[in-house]
């Protein structure tokens, strides 16, 4: 094993648009582990919009990654030493080790993967988080019902794929939107929606309104921005909007109300909207859950899913400012080590 090992740190915060200069790559020794720990080498980092958040210093859900800090990531390592009676070297493991090749764990929160089940990177993906995040926000909160319009945008990435091909299980009209042509045409093609807008098209809105002739029952929020402005007006009356991110705003640097926020309030009124923000946790009962049902519609093939791969550590800090701006298509994952040291 090599003595050499290397992290992805918090240069300094970003104002709007991460940059280069936010990251810096770091060499340290690799640790070695004490009474009670395992050391990890990490073979898949997953790369998510919700870290644009933890790079800004302010209230939140969670605490920001201090500057200086390893960035915060969930990964798919190998137990390469053990001192924990829990684990044995080998062991392929979930954890929360951050963008580093290598980590010190005292076991809390490690799960063990079986690479029998599936490719072992589909544990920070399509079973893992983003596949939990579509699971429980559009089913404990989207409740779609057979012959309602689900929309959904990013339709192509992580969470949205599944989101739309989960609403097709449940009986409901899925319609995407994402950015470009050849996402569109996975969406339909291969995904299986029954219709997928590009938001970069001047046409946009009216186009998603003729997808929608009977309006939107639920819509999961993964955008903001025009995106929203062009759902709104079509949400039917009791239509539930489960809100998972906005990466139109992540980059914002004020935090205005738009001009149209009292027309939106007299909706939520008037139509009785049901508008809910959600972070996963927020659902970890239904995880059992989760894994059966994903695991099956996978093996019967009525879930697909793409990973975006990036090779190397050093390759993060380019491939989560492309994330940002919808240049992945697909889970975007690093490959930081081979599967087997």
């Amino acid at each position: 094993m090599s003595a050499s090992a290397k992290r992805v740190v918090l240069a300094s915060r970003p104002h709007g648009e991460p940059g280069p200069s936010n990251f810096r790559l770091e060499d340290f020794a690799v640790p070695k582990p004490g009474e009670g720990e395992v050391l990890l080498r990490t073979i898949w980092l997953s790369l998510d919009p919700y870290m644009r958040g933890r790079m800004n210093d302010g209230p939140s859900y969670a605490a920001p990654v201090p500057v200086d800090g390893v960035m915060e990531g969930g990964t798919v390592c190998e137990v390469v030493a053990s001192n924990n009676p829990g684990f044995a070297a080998g062991d392929i493991v979930l954890s929360h080790s951050g963008w580093q090749t290598h980590a010190i764990s005292d076991g809390k929160g490690l799960r063990k993967i079986d690479p029998a089940i599936a490719p072992i990177s589909t544990a920070v993906g399509i079973l893992g988080m983003p596949g939990m995040t579509a699971y429980t926000g559009l089913l404990a909160i989207g409740n779609p019902q057979p012959g309602e319009t689900v929309v959904v945008a990013a339709a192509s990435g992580a969470v949205g794929s599944a989101v739309g091909q989960i609403a097709k299980i449940k009986g409901a009209k899925a319609i995407g939107i994402a950015g470009g042509a050849d996402k569109c045409r996975y969406v339909v093609e291969e995904l299986g929606f029954d219709a997928c807008i590009d938001h970069r098209d001047p046409n946009f809105a009216a186009k998603l309104k003729e997808a929608c002739p009977n309006g939107i029952d639920v819509y999961f929020e993964n955008v903001g921005g025009e995106v929203f402005e062009a759902v709104f007006p079509l949400l039917n009356f009791f239509a539930r909007i489960p809100v998972c991110g906005l990466i139109a705003q992540y980059n914002d640097t004020e935090s205005s109300a738009p001009k149209w926020a009292g027309a939106m309030m007299r909706n939520v009124l008037t139509k009785r909207l049901n508008f809910r923000g959600f972070i996963v946790r927020d659902f970890a009962s239904m995880h059992g859950d989760f894994l059966r049902d994903m695991a099956q519609w996978i093996a019967e093939g009525k879930v697909k899913y793409r990973e975006y791969v990036t090779e190397g550590l050093d390759s993060a800090p380019t491939a989560f400012m492309g994330l940002l701006k919808g240049q992945n298509f697909g889970k975007q994952l690093v490959r930081v080590g081979p599967d087997k040291a």
